[in-house]
């Protein structure tokens, strides 16, 4: 479970065997969410607060390129 980002108490991860569309998950001491890489959507949380999944995007629109970098390299992907 790869750690890619540790940015205000959140954690930014993927599981070992993942699937497409690339994704990232996030964790806090609240709870977890899940969010695509390519477009910074929510499509899963649970117990995050509003203010820390807004910076938990943010994170994601930022670090965009590297996230997909990370996840290619870890995927094994062209």
């Amino acid at each position: 479970m790869p750690t890619i980002l540790f940015l205000f108490g959140l954690r930014f991860f993927f599981y070992s065997e993942e699937h497409l569309p690339m994704h990232v998950h996030v964790k806090n001491g609240d709870g977890k969410a899940k969010i695509i890489i390519e477009t910074a959507e929510v499509v899963e949380n649970n117990g995050i607060k509003p203010v820390d999944l807004k910076k938990a995007v943010d994170a994601v629109k930022q670090y965009k390129a590297e996230m997909m970098k990370a996840w290619k390299e870890y995927f094994d992907e062209d």
